[in-house]
């Protein structure tokens, strides 16, 4: 019993220090105005390997890098929101990734029992689904005003047509696709190698 949880204390670790080096590295990588989170993968991975409270704690980790990278001002979108609304900035930057970790643990833990490679995939989709689709939410109720700015200036009719095309659209697909491909290759890696 020790040991099973040495390894996942173990296993959590190095799967923040991914992290760290994911979301600070592969954060210049854009697709268009658009930064995908890369992120997840491992996120994920730890929300199946450890459980949803694992999964929690690496979003929470890479809620943190988001909330680091927001405060020094990396990005002008999220400054503009940070100035707008400091205390729902950070609520929604550190909210979103925890559900992106915990929900797809808890979905997986459901699951795998009836079909793992269905509950890996699930667990998947519902990690960018939580990312995009809360910081989305919070786009069009507390900062509307600002969404509307930006996706002006980025050529969008107003803030619905900014998330729902720009955000939904691009970034979500492109996460959506990086997370099925990758999470359940490497899941499957690991769990052979008995990490």
């Amino acid at each position: 019993m020790r040991n099973e949880r040495t390894k996942k204390l173990v296993g959590t670790a190095l799967l923040a220090a991914v992290i760290v080096v994911l979301q600070t590295v592969a954060s210049g990588i854009k697709i268009g105005q658009f930064t995908p989170t890369f992120s997840l993968i491992p996120i994920i991975i730890g929300a199946i390997l450890y459980g949803p409270m694992a999964g929690a704690f690496l979003g929470l980790v890479f809620g943190v890098i988001v909330v680091i990278a927001v405060l020094s001002g990396a990005e002008a979108f999220s400054t503009m929101m940070l100035t707008a609304n400091p205390v729902m900035t950070i609520f929604l930057c550190l909210f979103k990734g925890a559900m992106a970790g915990f929900v797809p643990g808890l979905v997986y833990q459901a699951l795998k029992d009836k079909n793992e490679l269905v509950a890996t995939a699930v667990a998947s989709v519902l990690a960018p689904l939580m990312n995009t689709g809360i910081f989305s939410i919070g786009l069009l109720t507390v900062f509307k005003p600002i969404a509307d700015e930006v996706g002006a200036s980025l050529g969008f009719s107003g803030a619905a047509q900014f998330i729902l095309v720009g955000i939904i659209g691009l970034n979500f697909l492109v996460e959506l696709g990086i997370n099925v491909v990758f999470v359940p290759v490497v899941t499957r890696i690991i769990k052979s190698i008995k990490l």
